[in-house]
């Protein structure tokens, strides 16, 4: 179980990461598809930017694969290992997700769990730790920080949830989309703005989310 005072930062632990360009990039770069999907969103309650699609590898853009493992229609599974998230479809298929994880592993939640909460563009709060940490950073921000463009969570979370309780893991929105596909995380899991819409409008509270290594 999460402690709370050592995760739900969801922040990026500082750690710069970035994508060099290359052919297969550009070609991602310039599909009208994506151009749509990744789009700027200008009917949300804040404006949402257009993906930069040169920063992000193409195998952590969003696309519908084949699946063939034996999990229910309507769950969630999630990948650490590959950087994938799953939401499963019927008939042997699942829309996957890239996504950003802990820098350090051992930070991963991992098992079963429920989405017990979901929010649009959410609240954040950095846990006593880090305000302790990094006073300079945090100190001020005891109440929280508002929605908005700057919030670390991003657009929307979904709060994992194991036996009635909360587990201190969400899944996010980033405000630092050149991060999918890392380790960067304090331990949370964060997705592109426009994936985590995506994923938010397709599950009700109480799916099954399941985290694997």
């Amino acid at each position: 179980m999460a402690l709370p005072g050592f995760l739900a930062a969801c922040t990026t632990t500082g750690r710069q990461v970035g994508s060099g360009p290359s052919s297969r990039r550009h070609a991602y770069f310039a599909s009208p598809y994506y151009h749509r999907i990744y789009g700027a969103v200008t009917d949300e309650q804040f404006p949402i930017p257009a993906v930069d699609l040169r920063q992000i590898d193409p195998r952590f853009l969003r696309r519908e694969v084949a699946f063939s493992k034996p999990y229910a229609p309507g769950t969630i599974i999630i990948s650490t290992s590959e950087h994938y998230a799953y939401f499963v479809l019927p008939g042997g298929r699942a829309i996957r997700y890239g996504i950003g994880v802990a820098l350090n592993r051992s930070a991963n939640f991992r098992g079963q769990a429920v989405v017990g909460r979901k929010a649009s563009w959410p609240h954040w709060t950095p846990t006593v730790n880090m305000m302790r940490a990094q006073p300079a950073r945090y100190g001020h921000m005891g109440g929280g920080l508002a929605p908005g463009p700057t919030n670390p969570l991003g657009a929307r979370a979904l709060y994992l949830y194991r036996n009635g309780r909360d587990t201190y893991f969400r899944l996010h929105g980033t405000i630092e989309p050149w991060s999918i596909g890392t380790n960067v995380s304090s331990g949370c899991i964060r997705f592109l703005n426009q994936d985590i819409i995506d994923l938010y409008n397709r599950v009700p509270v109480g799916a099954r989310v399941i985290v694997l290594g």
